[in-house]
């Protein structure tokens, strides 16, 4: 049996939040790219190719941000969410 080398690339990539640090390395077991972007809980991804794993980090980057603003906006009491609609409280 050949094991594989792992191999790790630190890229910055450009969101519509500004730019975040991502690490990617290659994964043994499925092949294609693990990637992580750094400092930001719940941004992980894969992709068979770099390009392939640089749109879905980017696309989870964003999707970690935007349910951190809801989770804000809910604990503050800006938003209430029911059956997954939000419904946005008024004083």
């Amino acid at each position: 049996m050949v094991s594989k080398k792992v191999i790790k690339k630190i890229l910055v990539l450009d969101t519509k939040y500004g730019p975040y640090k991502c690490i990617f390395e290659t994964e043994k077991d499925m092949g294609g790219f693990l990637v992580e972007a750094q400092g930001l809980s719940g941004a992980i991804s894969w992709g068979k190719t770099i390009r392939e794993a640089r749109l879905m980090i980017v696309e989870a980057i964003e999707g970690a941000i935007e349910a951190n603003i809801v989770a804000g906006a809910e604990k503050s009491g800006l938003v209430q969410i029911k059956d997954n609609r939000r419904y946005v409280l008024t004083a």
